[in-house]
């Protein structure tokens, strides 16, 4: 039998550790402290969610969750959950208020959730995504 791997972790490397820091915790991401000399060079974002979805996406369908993907660009979207819909607009808003980039405006996505992505300092896509409701769910046209 071959070898196997389980995926277990995403690295971002980053270019001002403080800033990237500040955003995170600007969403509310729990970022733990590491002790000195290394709290400048790495430091890890905690989570308490039971489940973490890995998801491929083909760089023509992303522009069906986020409209302003530009259909060249590739890379990694890193997902947080929100608890309310509201959170998902408060959240953007607070990103915008200190400087980041918005990909996709909050909207009710065809996955019935309202979705929104944001980047952060390294122009990382970050989306931040609120309760699914299957009353809000619709079939978008796959791309030819």
């Amino acid at each position: 039998m071959a070898a196997r791997s389980r995926f277990n972790q995403v690295n971002i490397v980053v270019s001002d550790m403080a800033r990237s820091v500040a955003f995170y915790e600007l969403l509310g991401a729990d970022v733990a402290d590491i002790v000195v000399p290394w709290a400048d060079h790495h430091r890890e974002l905690t989570s308490t969610t039971p489940k973490t979805s890995v998801e491929l996406d083909s760089s023509v369908s992303a522009p069906n969750w986020a409209a302003g993907w530009v259909p060249e660009r590739t890379g990694v979207v890193l997902g947080f959950a929100v608890e309310e819909d509201e959170d998902v607009d408060a959240l953007v808003a607070a990103a915008v208020a200190a400087g980041h980039p918005v990909v996709q405006p909050p909207h009710d996505a065809f996955f019935g959730s309202r979705y929104a992505v944001v980047e952060d300092p390294d122009g990382n896509a970050v989306g931040l995504m609120g309760p699914r409701r299957d009353d809000r769910r619709w079939t978008p046209t796959p791309p030819s």
